[in-house]
């Protein structure tokens, strides 16, 4: 009995996901469907802003955790730098996946504010009432302006990721091929610069974040 609810649980579930990556491979049926279950485009609006507020906080932190990792090797006085290596490129790796889901989410906000919007548009000429037109195209404008805002922090702070990146991956490979101690040496001289792009980074990632949290409130 047990074995079958749990059978069952699980082909639900393979349902409820094809359902969805199946709706959201067009994005009009996607939030037609939604809609239906009483879920809007305002309502998707705020779960992906605040997904990708979410993701960022998750990125900060890992980046957070990768400097201190390459910290740690550029203070190595032994040569056991293959462990040193392989420690430092998964954080590394786990930086990259960090800053895709980042770039994946923002993506995903886009999308629904643009439908958004372009609903709302649609939807003035609806109106018989030109006082209330006239309230709803004043506030569809302001909407408009704050998620610009909010928006532009969220590239700003994808864009602070590459760099970070870059200047990671070489250093990961660096040390890759050159396990030993004169590749510490070299290393050294670049963890001030990494440290201060992830001192950037961090900075815009806190203003996107506290855009974000500003944007879900105003809209609510």
């Amino acid at each position: 009995m047990i074995r079958e609810y749990f059978r069952t649980k699980k082909l639900f579930n393979f349902i409820a996901l094809f359902l969805i990556l199946f709706l959201g491979a067009c994005s009009s049926t996607y939030y037609g469907a939604m809609e239906k279950v009483g879920i809007h485009k305002r309502d998707i609006l705020v779960d992906r802003v605040e997904s990708a507020r979410d993701s960022q906080s998750e990125a900060q932190e890992q980046f957070k955790t990768a400097l201190e990792q390459f910290e740690s090797v550029v203070k190595l006085q032994e040569t056991d730098l293959k462990k040193a290596y392989d420690k430092t490129n998964k954080e590394y790796e786990r930086s990259e996946e960090a800053a895709q889901k980042v770039s994946a989410r923002v993506k995903k906000v886009e999308s629904v504010a643009e439908a958004l919007f372009e609903e709302w548009q649609d939807e003035l000429e609806q109106y018989q009432n030109s006082d209330l037109q006239r309230a709803s195209r004043r506030q569809l404008s302001d909407t408009r302006q704050r998620y610009k805002t909010m928006l532009r922090s969220m590239l700003n702070a994808e864009k602070s990721m590459a760099p970070v990146l870059r200047i990671f991956k070489d250093n990961v490979l660096f040390l890759k091929h050159n396990l030993n101690a004169q590749a510490i040496g070299s290393l050294r001289s670049e963890f001030s610069e990494l440290q201060k792009e992830i001192t950037q980074l961090i900075s815009k990632m806190n203003e996107a974040i506290e855009s974000s949290n500003t944007f879900i409130a105003e809209l609510q």
